[in-house]
């Protein structure tokens, strides 16, 4: 498998998704989240997808469990949008990166503006 044609079809499944998850789903449980990546195996037969979600730490576990039920139809949509010859298994994960990142400048911020109060 060309890694090229598995970059296209990781970036059209998470297009796809992220329009299924925000016109297509009306589940309460659903805060607000974003498809940050998709990973396919080589096999093209699973898919994992990467959500960030915004909220605490109930949210998160509300948006998780919302997309986990719907699973079955996010899947047969993708089969009617993209085309191929078998529909990957779908599995959401938490993609909590952004969040790390977030932190990590936070603690950046405040390990300067020490080392400034230090040199006073």
């Amino acid at each position: 498998m060309a890694p090229d044609r598995v970059a296209r079809l990781q970036a059209a499944l998470k297009t796809e998704v992220s329009d299924i998850i925000h016109n297509q789903l009306k589940d309460p449980r659903l805060g607000f989240c974003s498809v940050t990546s998709v990973e396919l195996s080589r096999d093209l037969r699973h898919a994992k997808i990467f959500v960030s979600v915004l909220g605490d730490d109930e949210a998160k576990a509300r948006t998780v469990q919302a997309l986990a039920g719907a699973t079955g139809f996010i899947r047969s949509e993708l089969g009617r949008r993209v085309r191929l010859r078998h529909t990957p298994e779908v599995v959401f994960r938490l993609d909590e990166s952004i969040e790390r990142g977030t932190r990590l400048v936070s603690l950046m911020r405040e390990v300067s503006q020490e080392l400034k109060d230090g040199d006073r």
